[in-house]
């Protein structure tokens, strides 16, 4: 992009915002000639991808900022104006707005409020912090066409993001995400009005308790032995934190409400843009659960919990096998709670004589094949869907319809993601945190820590483990090394990984049976699973790997040591194409 055209578009720009802040960035860029930095913010717009938003808060058309977001929320009035006519015409469109802990969420939710507003459509607004689950929640609860939260999950404290829900409660797919992207494209004029004259036009409504009482009760509903944590509730003591983001909120009101007793770590407890105890608010990060870690060695914790700012994402750490009270945890990854809450979920429904004949969970192309043993020793189906929470509210939907001849019961994904419900259509990490609670309970009543009855679980399907690699590209010519990558890949697939030989590979380009993706998929001789895939909210690509070691006369530690040492030969034949 040359010069003139970058002053051109920050000049743009700066005509444009109606924010002090961000116009004064740009301004304060030009006056200083920083072209390094302008071509930065400016060789390209944000994207208004297929879920939403996501980018570096500050001024600029590559930045998070009120006009991005604005212009973003028009194009989502318009697409909704167009798909709905009658209700349009009637006055009688709605769409939900949640917001987290982040910079300038609050800001960019009345933001998008009003947008809304000045479209003829009501926007319910949430008062405070939220996390995304809630609002999925509220969708469905009050019957809007549309809903939007304003997080960048687990990202580092510059960056925030826009996600857009369709009227079932989850994230556009097709036909509504390129529809919605299309109209956000074409925006010309933007359509607005302030606060009061939404409120006093009943096109602005604030909500909170009205939304959160049902919605605690819901999550309550979906626990299998309320009998069990009514009489038990004080054996099991839990330390929690929602790492400065908006879990507490719910995860203390819905545990306490059960009589559990729950830690919240002081420090992390409010919402806090700056996370300011952690590098990454990830609870997929060892190092962001270090603290509560740290808490529970000193009250003797039998459970760590955290959720994400937005609280759609829940990990977990245990007392380490063997350790006694105040010794070390173990941080339990994303595909072995997923397999934990399967076996717990199918083994309660079928204790009580409600596991359907037709039972299916839903997982992704990328999760453990761990998840499919155990679901198939229930006689449960596994339904594999592209990479995102989107992809599993879409068979959920399926099976609804009838698409699908399958009773949901459960779906999760790799990096932390899990729901155990249907009122609700994307992860939720407070219902997470609720049924691990109980799940804890009940293995304790066997004699039992979750690791005992994972361990359990490799026994009966063998010792599963999995690899993630994260490579980052960023500045304007990320996405072409990106693209090279996948490319080379394509042209030039590996006739081997980690000295295994690769069978077969899949592209999800050119895929019949799933939705077309930028994903490319390599199946080893011995089972294992490789897959890449460029982030599409993040400049990086991911490569996943899923293997199995059956276990023999050696027992499980031999196993482990043999998933080992796959992964990591096939990490190195990764890193040397990606560098490190």
């Amino acid at each position: 992009m040359d010069k003139n055209a970058i002053i051109e578009a920050a000049r743009d720009y700066i005509a444009r915002e109606k924010d002090v802040h961000f116009r004064a960035e740009v301004e304060e860029l030009l006056g200083k000639e920083d072209f390094k930095e302008l071509e930065d913010r400016f060789y390209r717009d944000l994207e208004f991808g297929t879920g939403g938003l996501r980018g570096v808060i500050g001024g600029g058309y590559n930045r998070m900022n009120t006009l991005v977001v604005k212009s973003a929320t028009q194009g989502l009035a318009a697409y909704l104006i167009k798909a709905f006519p009658d209700k349009a015409r009637a006055g009688k469109l709605a769409a939900v707005i949640a917001f987290d802990s982040r910079h300038y969420s609050a800001e960019f939710a009345e933001a998008a409020a009003l947008i809304f507003a000045g479209n003829s459509i009501k926007a319910y607004l949430f008062s405070s912090l939220r996390p995304t689950p809630e609002l999925s929640f509220a969708i469905r609860q009050l019957k809007a066409d549309t809903g939007i939260v304003v997080t960048a999950s687990h990202n580092p404290p510059k960056y925030n993001g826009y996600k857009a829900y369709w009227n079932d409660g989850s994230q556009v797919i097709a036909p509504h995400d390129s529809g919605v992207i299309d109209q956000v494209n074409a925006v010309k004029a933007i359509k607005e009005i302030d606060r009061e004259a939404a409120l006093a036009k009943g096109l602005l409504q604030i909500i909170d308790k009205e939304i959160d009482e049902p919605y605690q009760a819901m999550v309550k509903s979906r626990l299998f032995r309320p009998e069990l944590i009514k009489e038990k509730a004080g054996e099991v003591k839990i330390v929690y934190t929602p790492l400065h983001g908006t879990g507490a909120l719910h995860v203390e009101a819905v545990l306490g409400s059960l009589g559990l007793k729950v830690i919240t770590v002081p420090e992390q407890r409010e919402g806090n843009g700056d996370f300011p105890t952690v590098a990454f608010p990830n609870p997929e990060e060892a190092a962001a659960l270090e603290m509560a870690v740290a808490l529970g060695k000193k009250t003797g914790a039998d459970v760590v919990m955290a959720t994400d700012p937005d609280a759609d994402r829940f990990g977990v750490a245990v007392p380490s096998r063997g350790a006694a009270k105040g010794g070390d945890y173990t941080l339990v990854t994303g595909n072995q709670m997923g397999v934990l809450l399967a076996d717990y979920i199918f083994l309660s429904l079928k204790e009580a004589g409600k596991l359907p004949a037709n039972a299916a969970m839903v997982n992704t192309i990328v999760t453990t094949g761990m998840q499919k043993r155990v679901a198939a020793s229930y006689g449960v189906a596994c339904i594999e869907c592209l990479t995102g929470f989107k992809w599993i509210a879409d068979v959920m939907r399926q099976c609804e319809t009838g698409l699908i001849k399958k009773e949901f019961v459960f779906g999760t994904e790799e990096s932390y993601g899990y729901l155990v419900e249907q009122e609700v259509r994307d992860k939720d990490g407070v219902s997470a945190a609720a049924l691990t609670a109980e799940m804890t309970l009940y293995w304790r009543s066997k004699g039992k820590g979750l690791l005992d009855r994972l361990d359990e679980l490799y026994a009966k399907n063998g010792y599963w483990q999995e690899l993630g690699i994260s490579k980052y590209f960023q500045g304007p010519e990320g996405p072409g090394v990106m693209k090279g990558i996948m490319d080379e890949y394509r042209k030039n697939p590996p006739a081997a990984l980690g000295g295994i030989k690769v069978e077969k590979v899949r592209d999800l380009e050119k895929s019949a049976d799933l939705p077309k993706s930028d994903v490319l998929q390599f199946y080893l001789e011995d089972g294992t699973i490789v897959s890449a895939r460029p982030s599409g909210t993040e400049p990086k690509i991911k490569f996943y790997a899923t293997c199995c070691a059956e276990v023999g006369s050696g027992g499980l530690a031999a196993a482990r040591n043999e998933a080992a040492r796959k992964l990591d030969a096939i990490k190195k034949d990764i890193r040397a194409v990606i560098g490190d």
